[in-house]
C-alpha cells in the first residue's frame, strides 16, 4: 500500500517564559475572577507556591491571599486585571511556568505547566524538582 505525505508547517514553538515570570492564561484569570466573585472578596488574589511535603518532596500551594506581601511578585494574564501572587522562594521552583484552566471530559481545573518539574506522583498532589 502506497502512502503519500504532504508537507505541513509545524506548529510554532511556544514562546519561552523567563525563569522570573509566570504566565497566567486568560482562561485561568477568568476562572479566578468567577471564584473570587463567589467568595465576595474583590481584592483577593490566588497565592501559588510550593511547600515541602507530599510523596515526591513538594506540593503545590493554591490558596486565597487577601493581602499581598511586599516581597510577593504578582502575575496577570495579558489584558486582565486579575492575577496570582508568588513568594520569592516559590518563584525559584515556579519561574517559567504557565498556569492554565482546562475543561474536558474528565473534568475541569487549574493546570500547572511547569518546565521545572522533574516528576509527579500518581495522586496528582505532589511534584518533584
Amino acid at each position: 500500500m502506497a502512502m503519500s505525505s504532504t508537507a505541513t508547517n509545524p506548529a510554532p514553538a511556544p514562546a519561552t517564559v523567563s525563569k522570573k515570570e509566570i504566565v497566567v492564561t486568560a482562561s485561568a484569570s477568568e476562572e479566578i475572577a468567577r471564584q473570587r466573585a463567589k467568595r465576595g472578596t474583590p481584592n483577593a488574589r490566588i497565592r501559588v507556591g510550593v511547600r515541602g511535603g507530599g510523596c515526591t518532596g513538594f506540593t503545590y500551594v493554591f490558596e486565597w491571599a487577601d493581602e499581598v506581601k511586599p516581597t510577593d511578585s504578582e502575575f496577570k494574564a495579558e489584558g486582565h486585571d486579575i492575577g496570582i501572587v508568588v513568594d520569592p522562594k516559590s518563584l525559584v521552583f515556579l519561574g517559567g511556568m504557565t498556569l492554565d484552566y482546562v475543561r474536558g471530559m474528565m473534568g475541569h481545573g487549574f493546570k500547572f505547566n511547569n518546565p521545572n518539574a522533574k516528576g509527579s506522583c500518581g495522586c496528582g498532589e505532589s511534584v518533584q524538582f
